[in-house]
């Protein structure tokens, strides 16, 4: 992880996790002795220096949203809704890795569990609760892109990215708008790690503070935290509750379908929009068009980014149109959203959504006003 890599990150990067419901680990303070002091120029310099290429353990996650539970499983729901689980109760991942190239995540459902697996250049994606699984060739010429350090993010909606991932997009995002300390020393997992804590420098911001743990030995980040203004607990956890240092078996990087599994071909596609043949990416097929159409643009910086997406993005399908199902993720989110001027509002302790009636959505960390005020500046 380098300093260049963090600030390549998008400010509204920050938005887009929380909406996906991933974040935080409120932790114990440590009984071991003190580690040296450090200040924030410091640890950050020693998270950014980290080289810990191997490594395994269990992530616990937890979500304080006040959001409604959202009927994200039974006979209504789909792979595209799996993610909204993460929005409203606590999850279980196993993660395991070896260099770039060799990541596994493992997210414990009840009585099920969903992969996400590279070996190389190949990517598994796996539920054992419908007994389904999607691969994909990764382009050679990729780079680290994905599943690279600090991987886990970003492979499957479904799945709990691990705390370095996390870390660096708070930081590369919310650095320069925060006021940055170390907090007294915590204890992760058993091991002795720093608390970078960023406070928001803007007073319009539904975001108190962002906290990272930073291991004291090796600079990997073991736990991040968000806590919303006017709350006590932590809105968002993410955090290891056990870790090894050293490399897995490499037999748990190996992936192949159980009998009987239906198996999906995915292109994989490069930054540039293009599968791996070249070509460019196909519209969703039924729809007319591709919801994903336009520029989504950015106003504001830092803890109050308002990120704007295209009409059309949470627009639930026509009845009897492709993806018209109880289980559509854009019909569950307008279920929780209430009626506002101009739309539909989704609120929770750290993320507004505002859903307007010709199907522009603007998201953010702010308060509904300052949606409406970027919504009416366009």
């Amino acid at each position: 992880m380098t300093r260049t890599w963090l600030r390549w990150m998008p400010a509204a990067v920050v938005p887009a996790v929380i909406a996906a419901g991933v974040l935080a680990g409120s932790v114990p303070a440590s009984a071991k002795d003190p580690l040296p002091s450090k200040t924030p120029a410091e640890v950050i310099a020693l998270m950014a220096g980290q080289h810990q290429a191997a490594f395994s353990g269990t992530l616990d996650q937890a979500s304080s949203l006040g959001l409604p539970q959202l009927p994200t499983t039974g006979p209504g729901s789909s792979p595209e809704t799996a993610w909204l689980e993460l929005l409203t109760g606590p999850h279980t991942a196993r993660v395991y890795r070896n260099g770039t190239e060799n990541l596994r995540v493992q997210v414990l459902d009840r009585l099920a569990e969903r992969d996400v697996i590279r070996s190389g250049n190949d990517l598994w994606l796996y539920s054992s609760k419908d007994n389904s699984a999607a691969h994909a060739v990764i382009p050679a010429d990729a780079g680290h892109q994905g599943m690279g350090k600090g991987a886990g993010s970003g492979t499957d909606a479904g799945a709990v990215p691990t705390p370095d991932a996390l870390a660096a997009k708070l930081l590369a995002a919310l650095e320069p708008t925060s006021d940055v300390a170390v907090a007294p020393d915590v204890d992760v997992a058993g091991r002795s790690a720093y608390q970078l804590v960023l406070t928001p420098k803007s007073p319009d911001t539904l975001m108190a503070s962002a906290a990272i743990m930073v291991d004291g030995q090796t600079g990997l980040p073991l736990g991040v935290e968000l806590k919303a203004r006017g709350q006590a607990d932590p809105a968002f956890r993410v955090a290891f509750s056990a870790i090894s240092l050293t490399a897995p078996d490499a037999g748990i990087f190996q992936f192949t379908p159980p009998a009987g599994a239906g198996v999906k071909e995915l292109p994989a596609r490069d930054p540039s929009g293009k599968d791996h043949s070249g070509q460019a990416a196909k519209k969703p097929s039924g729809t007319g068009k591709d919801p994903q159409a336009g520029k989504r643009k950015v106003s504001g910086s830092g803890w109050d980014s308002v990120l704007e997406l295209p009409a059309g993005t949470l627009t639930p399908p026509a009845s009897g149109a492709a993806g018209a199902t109880p289980g559509n993720a854009a019909a569950l989110l307008q279920q929780a959203a209430v009626p506002v001027a101009g739309g539909r509002l989704l609120s929770t302790a750290l993320l507004n959504v505002l859903i307007l009636d010709d199907g522009r959505v603007f998201l953010g960390s702010v308060p509904l006003a300052r949606l409406q005020a970027a919504a009416g500046g366009q």
